[in-house]
């Protein structure tokens, strides 16, 4: 089940939940939690029946379920006294409520509107985490002298792309100049990593829809 609902993504298969393309862990029972209540969505759960699947065969105290869940708020970055994805019902249990569609398998690489060129190359940016560098599991891989195994990242989520080096012997460069914090990256910017010169270019869409939300349409 890969599903997506607000800047987030739920993927049952890969044990994943992307929030704005990044990454976020949560304990094995957490993320089973809140596969239970996106799958019974809209439907409320009773606290005991969660406490049934979620301990099958322990006895734990009453506190272990609100512990649980407020370890999935934290990851999705939910308000508990105003809540868009995992509400209370006092007295009786949790309830997901944000509405989530099916995210195709297909567009999973592809689904974000940035890419780097490199000479010929172009090279998709994924949503979340993208390893520039010689590491074999690199997204941008740069097999060059002066690049460090893993080197940079480009982190994409929503409409934003931020570069980050990371502990680079050399550097990692922006427009000519070396980056000590993540930066936000714009269209047509020039990245520097060891002899290698990439440019970061969003779609048209992507820009459309970012100076239309700047301009208040």
């Amino acid at each position: 089940m890969r599903l997506r609902f607000a800047q987030c993504i739920f993927d049952s298969e890969t044990r994943e939940l992307l929030v704005e393309g990044v990454r976020r862990d949560l304990s094995p029972r957490a993320f089973q939690l809140l596969e239970l209540l996106i799958e019974a969505r809209p439907r409320a759960l009773g606290k005991s029946e969660l406490m049934d699947r979620l301990w099958p065969d322990e006895i734990v105290s009453e506190s272990s379920l609100p512990r649980l869940v407020a370890e999935v708020r934290s990851a999705l970055g939910d308000d508990a006294k105003d809540p868009r994805f995992v509400r209370t019902l006092h007295t009786f249990g949790y309830s997901f409520v944000c509405e989530a569609v099916p995210e195709q398998a297909g567009t999973r690489a592809e689904d974000s509107s940035c890419h780097l060129l490199w000479g010929e190359r172009r090279i998709a940016l994924r949503p979340g985490e993208n390893l520039l560098g010689r590491d074999a599991e690199a997204r941008v891989p740069i097999d060059l002298g002066r690049v460090s195994r893993k080197h940079a990242r480009i982190v994409v989520g929503g409409e934003r792309a931020i570069l980050e080096d990371l502990a680079s012997k050399n550097g990692t460069f922006l427009r000519g100049r070396r980056i000590d914090l993540p930066v936000d990256l714009q269209d047509g910017d020039e990245i520097g990593v060891g002899p290698a010169v990439l440019v970061f270019r969003k779609s048209r869409l992507a820009l459309t829809t970012q100076t239309g939300s700047q301009s208040g349409f």
